[in-house]
């Protein structure tokens, strides 16, 4: 006290004054002195009171304190004293202890109430929140951390105004997550713990704060900490990753997309020796668990759970768990949280409940996993919450998964039972008729679970015989389930049964016919029903209520003595209908039934609680109301009831019809949508053509009522034109004629080459020279015509021109006149045609220049043959006087021969008499070949 006195200003003499004099004396000097010291030494004299006196301190140095925190900036040792003087004020001092346990809980209430009204006084002014966040980003430790740990107090006094005030705050939230990336070990630690409060139950907060990478930074602290094997960091790490996924989609769905998931795989990894478990470890693997239940919770989305269910098994997430399931010295409570969690991961995933089916438990002989929790689901020794997590780890199994439940019934079936080895048909069967009623309670969920929804199941069940006692033939397991109920077992034993009963025969008319044909059945349901029972009881009365009422709703009527209407009656002879619904109704009232209603997974405090099954729940609801009404109905009214099913499925194929009409229509109109979208288009280009065109033929109107002076003057224009025109087709004419005429000559002059080509052979030199002089000579003429014409043909395209140019200068002046358009329009198309033709004549000149061209060519190759046939003449006239001039020799030399033999005396005949002979020897022979 003597340094306060000292602050304050003088020596304690005789009394001294109160504590409340002296913090008023202090808040003075803080408010009057000048000097940074004098107010610097009494803010640190009055954190010195503020725990003693610490309901005067917030009274009257509070405002004093955040004057401080304002003006005093630069100072950052007297912004310290001031923040730690504000976290005593409004922070319950949890050190002293009191006597006894009254006072403590009195005292304790006490400083929980005044902390509260100091907190709400600060946060009065939302400024000082502001403030506050202001001063968390000095990096003096002397200010960051008292700041941090002032706010965490305000939120843990006043967390929903702080929250308010902080998410409005521009850069708030900021601000404290740069808390985790200081190096300073206490600050980092102590910024966790404000993260945990600010994020408690504000989904907007929890945004925030994910996407400013909190994932990624509490991922790295938990590494770098040592995963499950961390201290206290690591557990408020993960409480903190617990508050931003849970009951939070869009934090999930970040965490999934970031691949955060497949960094948790690492938490699971543990050892072969998994003794001596320390209590930090053990709970840090707990809040991992709960971590990954988190997002693969049956209250999330389907599609996001799905998708996290297939991330965990492909990155092996669910292998490492089911290797903690299967491992040896894993503490209880560690293992309830993994059955737990595996039990949500493989929930409704097909891949991943296939793995879990093909899981075996590391003993010899390896036997399934599956198999293994269902001998600790039916041991009684095992812990209660360890038995409810088998439980739930088997329903989860056999959530949706067909395939599955065929596996499970297929052991009870005599084909497939192997006495070797224990299956799990084996173990339900045991556990259903074991004297434990909690082993029989969970045996019939699990087998219940096995039917779900499976109608082939159900019928495939009816098949399995059970032996119950030697000498005795076998029962079937229906029956032996009814055996028990009608042998006074415990409740609990008798819920689980029914409701085995009550989901095997549900939708299934032959499990119903095999269950009516009990003659003792019926008769035992009625009497349970009708009978005046305690409280226990009258759930059991709602149960065979609702068991009778399945087997009317879903009977076929194949049973005659136990027909629909044959159980209505019984029910109103033996029962009554209203007491029938009465003890139906009991179901739903019960108190546990709105608890197992609520989630999947059975938490029961202890195991008299358990009775009801989360599944059994939805299937009380969906058959109530439908038994209800079909127990009240009368004969008639089921007639006119099914009449009118009859009649809405004619409405129905009648509507399906419809709508396929309706389907077909609403395509064919989008087709005329379409079409009429494009019509409207063309038709506006079409309107903006006509608009266009309305114009020029206004602007034509006006240029025809201009150009009328003119038409005087136009009109001997276009009568000379059609004069010329008439002369130029009469020339044009004249040509055609004259083309063909030579057209007749140039075949005729073809004619007479070829036959002087054929000729050549034995040609007459004179009448040769003579043909080809005359056709060069035709052939000449032929040519000049021709040029004639091509000159004709030149002045009538040059004539042909002249006349295109007058009118089209003509047609440019009256243009806009119809009148004139139209008949320069015709004499256009006439010029053209004439046009044309002379092109025609053009081209035919062509063709008949060259064929001039090839005849004048064929006349040189014969000038040349008759040439050279001239001087084959020559020489064979030279042959014929050298052969006449021997034969004149001959004669000499033969007229000698003949006057030397008749000198001689030989007789020689006359060439007369020789010829005669001849002659006379030849007729010979011409009359004998004609008379052959």
């Amino acid at each position: 006290m003597n340094y306060i006195w000292e602050v304050v200003g003088r020596q304690p003499t005789g009394q001294q004054p109160s504590g409340a004099d002296t913090v008023q004396k202090l808040c003075d000097r803080v408010a009057s002195s000048t000097l940074l010291e004098d107010r610097r030494d009494a803010v640190r004299a009055l954190k010195s009171l503020s725990k003693k006196y610490r309901m005067e301190v917030g009274t009257m140095a509070m405002d004093h304190l955040v004057r401080i925190l304002q003006s005093d900036r630069t100072d950052t040792e007297i912004l310290g004293y001031a923040l730690d003087t504000l976290y005593n004020i409004v922070c319950s001092d949890e050190e002293e202890e009191p006597a006894d346990d009254s006072e403590e809980e009195s005292q304790q209430k006490q400083e929980d109430d005044l902390g509260a009204q100091f907190s709400e006084k600060f946060i009065g002014e939302p400024d000082n929140i502001t403030l506050l966040l202001t001063l968390l980003e000095e990096f003096d430790f002397h200010v960051r951390w008292p700041g941090v740990k002032l706010l965490t107090a305000l939120l843990k006094s006043q967390c929903a105004p702080v929250q308010s005030i902080v998410l409005v705050s521009p850069m708030g939230v900021s601000r404290l997550m740069d808390l985790l990336a200081d190096s300073r070990e206490v600050i980092r630690n102590d910024g966790l713990l404000l993260l945990q409060q600010l994020t408690k139950g504000n989904t907007a907060i929890q945004k925030i704060v994910a996407f400013e990478n909190a994932f990624e930074r509490l991922l790295e602290i938990i590494k770098e900490e040592g995963s499950s094997d961390g201290g206290i960091v690591v557990e408020d790490c993960l409480l903190l990753l617990l508050n931003l996924l849970k009951n939070n989609s869009s934090n999930q769905n970040f965490f999934k997309e970031g691949s955060y998931i497949q960094k948790m795989k690492p938490w699971f990894e543990v050892g072969d020796d998994n003794s001596g478990w320390s209590a930090q470890k053990a709970t840090n693997l707990h809040l991992m668990l709960q971590l990954v239940r988190v997002m693969v919770s049956p209250v999330n989305a389907p599609g996001a759970t799905a998708s996290c269910q297939k991330a965990m098994f492909q990155c092996g997430l669910l292998q490492q768990l089911c290797t903690i399931l299967m491992a040896t010295g894993v503490p209880a409570d560690i293992l309830t949280e993994t059955i737990n969690t595996v039990s949500e991961v493989i929930r409704g995933s097909e891949v991943n409940q296939d793995y879990f089916a093909s899981v075996n438990a590391p003993s010899n002989p390896p036997r399934p996993a599956i198999v293994v929790l269902l001998m600790s689901m039916v041991n009684e020794r095992q812990p209660f919450v360890l038995r409810c997590a088998v439980l739930y780890c088997f329903q989860c199994f056999l959530y949706k998964n067909h395939k599955g439940q065929g596996e499970i019934v297929a052991t009870l079936l005599p084909s497939t039972i192997d006495a070797s080895s224990i299956s799990a048909g084996q173990l339900l069967c045991g556990g259903l008729f074991s004297a434990d009623s909690l082993s029989n309670w969970c045996a019939a969920v699990a087998l219940a679970h096995a039917l779900q929804d499976n109608l082939t199941q159900k019928e495939q069940l009816l098949r399995v015989q059970l032996a119950t006692s030697l000498g005795k033939p076998p029962v079937s397991l229906l029956q032996q389930c009814t055996n028990i109920l009608s042998q006074g077992s415990r409740v609990q034993t008798k819920v689980g049964l029914l409701m085995l009963l009550c989901t095997w025969i549900t939708n299934c008319p032959i499990a119903v016919m095999h269950f009516l044909h009990n003659q003792d059945n019926v008769p035992f349901l009625t009497a349970q029903i009708s009978e005046n029972q305690g409280e226990d009881e009258r759930l059991v009365q709602g149960l065979c209520a609702l068991l009778l009422g399945i087997c009317i709703y879903y009977n076929d009527n194949s049973l005659e003595n136990y027909t629909k209407e044959k159980l209505k009656q019984l029910i109103e002879k033996r029962i009554g209908k209203e007491n029938f619904v009465e003890k139906l109704g009991f179901i739903t009232k019960h108190e546990l039934y709105s608890r197992a209603a609520q989630k999947p997974q059975p938490i029961f405090s202890t195991p008299e609680h358990m009775l009801f099954d989360h599944e059994f729940t939805k299937l009380i609801k969906e058959l109530e109301g439908m038994i209800t009404k079909a127990v009240l109905k009368s004969s008639e009214e089921e007639k006119k009831e099914e009449e009118v099913k009859k009649t809405l499925e004619q409405h129905d194929s009648i509507i399906t019809q419809y709508n396929a009409l309706i389907r077909e229509q609403d395509g064919q109109i989008q087709e005329l949508k379409e079409q009429v979208s494009t019509l409207s288009s063309q038709r506006e280009m079409l309107q903006n053509t006509v608009t266009q065109q309305l114009s020029q033929i206004q602007q034509h109107k006006d240029q025809y009522n201009i150009l009328k002076l003119k038409l005087g003057k136009d009109a001997p224009v276009n009568g000379l034109q059609t004069e010329e025109q008439s002369q130029l087709r009469e020339q044009l004419e004249d040509l055609q004629r004259q083309h063909q005429r030579l057209q007749t000559q140039l075949t005729e002059r073809d004619a007479l080459i070829t036959g002087l080509k054929e000729a050549e052979v034995t040609p007459s030199t004179d009448r040769s020279s003579s043909d080809v002089t005359e056709l060069q000579r035709e052939l000449e003429d032929l040519r000049a015509q021709l040029q004639s014409q091509s000159a004709e043909i030149t002045e009538l395209q040059r004539e042909n021109q002249e006349l295109l140019r007058a009118s089209h200068a003509t047609g440019s002046e009256v243009g806009v006149c119809e009148e004139l358009e139209s008949r320069l329009s015709a004499q256009t198309a006439e010029a053209q045609k004439l046009k044309e033709e002379v092109q025609a004549l053009l081209q035919r000149k062509e063709v008949m220049e060259k064929e001039l061209s090839s005849a004048s060519s064929s006349a040189a190759i014969m000038e040349t043959e008759k040439s050279q046939l001239q001087h084959e003449l020559q020489e064979s006239k030279k042959e014929q006087d050298d052969l006449l001039m021997l034969l004149a020799d001959q004669d000499q030399k033969i007229l000698s021969l003949r006057h030397r033999l008749k000198a001689l005396g030989e007789t020689i005949e006359d060439e007369d008499d020789l010829d005669a002979r001849d002659q006379f020897d030849d007729d010979d022979d011409d009359e004998e070949e004609c008379d052959e």
